[in-house]
């Protein structure tokens, strides 16, 4: 389970064949990697199984691979286009995720790898930046300079960059961290990390050209991804050839949680949520900062449990305004009036009296 989706499983992965399964989605919402937080966001869940199902199957128009099968509507795999409400479920194939064994925070990807065999999920997060937006880690990573910008420090407003940055970071530490080129690709396994990144690429373009046909900005986002070598690893060795696996994109894909957008200068993602806590539970999220600090100073995995204050329930207007961002700019990515919620327009002038 994760922290706002949960997991079903119908049939298990094998190291040669995809399972299957779905994800079901929750309004719980999760900010600074704290996992639940104490209250729920109404329909959070179905914009987001409804934006990532849209954007699944865009990406498979556009001949990118994925793990989407449809989602779930009385127990039938459909496409979004035949479901008669937005959708909670989202039925996907399944890879194997091993344990990644650890002491302390020293993780052993060769016991993952060694146990993933040639099916099973790239324990990375491929992240791709448009934009440098107010509260982008890379702003606390880098300096202007490093991207080839020629501001001496960065400034107060969203910066934009000529062409996408790619990252790389870890997926399954209790910490996750940014990695070097090197230190992902090793990290990867077999997966290539060119084709990780080209991949990637392929997904911001799609889902920025979408975003701008809706009037939005698409500022950043990332993707995970799988690896499947058992069926195209059997053609190759019949050719006499090496073994070469498939990539395809996994998890969920080009949501307000997952990405970052903007419409007429205000954030439209969980972004809003973040800085909301940051500007009214300030002791929260200093504790939070620094339990992770001192968790890398010890070498403790579960950061959590050093952090000495836990963060307040939202009030109802809050939530009520949260609600529709996602489900107003639901409906303006897609194009589709899926659900009961103002025009975007509205929804942004509630998210600026936050």
């Amino acid at each position: 389970m994760t922290s706002v989706k949960e997991f079903r499983i119908e049939t298990e992965a094998t190291a040669d064949s995809l399972g299957s399964g779905s994800f079901v989605f929750t309004d719980d919402y999760s900010v600074f990697d704290w996992g639940k937080m104490p209250d729920q966001i109404p329909d959070k869940g179905a914009s987001l199984c409804t934006m990532g199902a849209f954007n699944f199957e865009l990406l498979e128009s556009e001949g990118v691979p994925t793990h989407y099968r449809g989602v779930v509507e009385n127990g039938d795999v459909v496409p979004l286009a035949e479901a008669s409400r937005p959708p909670w479920e989202m039925a996907i194939d399944l890879t194997q995720v091993p344990d990644l064994p650890h002491e302390g925070r020293d993780y052993d990807y060769d016991a993952y790898h060694e146990a993933a065999g040639e099916n099973f999920l790239v324990p990375l997060e491929i992240v791709f930046r448009n934009r440098v937006p107010v509260g982008s880690s890379l702003r606390r990573r880098t300096e202007p300079a490093d991207h080839g910008l020629e501001f001496e420090t960065w400034p107060d407003e969203a910066v934009d960059l000529a062409e996408p940055i790619v990252e790389f970071s870890t997926k399954y530490e209790e910490g996750d961290r940014y990695l070097t080129r090197q230190e992902a690709d090793s990290i990867a396994g077999i997966a290539d990390i060119e084709e990780l990144e080209a991949v990637a690429l392929e997904v911001n373009r799609i889902v920025t050209e979408q975003a701008e046909s809706a009037g939005l900005a698409h500022e950043d986002g990332k993707i995970e991804c799988l690896y499947y070598g058992a069926d195209t690893a059997a053609n190759d060795e019949r050719a006499g050839g090496p073994a070469n696996g498939e990539i395809r994109v996994a998890d969920v894909v080009g949501t307000f949680d997952e990405n970052r957008f903007n419409y007429e200068g205000t954030q439209l993602s969980k972004e809003v949520l973040r800085q909301y806590h940051k500007r009214t539970q300030p002791e929260w999220v200093e504790a939070v900062a620094e339990a992770k600090t001192r968790a890398k100073r010890e070498n403790v995995a579960d950061w959590k449990s050093l952090c000495t204050v836990d963060p307040e329930p939202l009030e109802d207007r809050v939530l009520e305004t949260a609600r529709d961002m996602y489900c107003a700019g639901t409906n303006a990515y897609t194009g589709r009036e899926l659900f009961d919620a103002p025009p975007l327009s509205s929804a942004i002038g509630s998210v600026q009296g936050l």
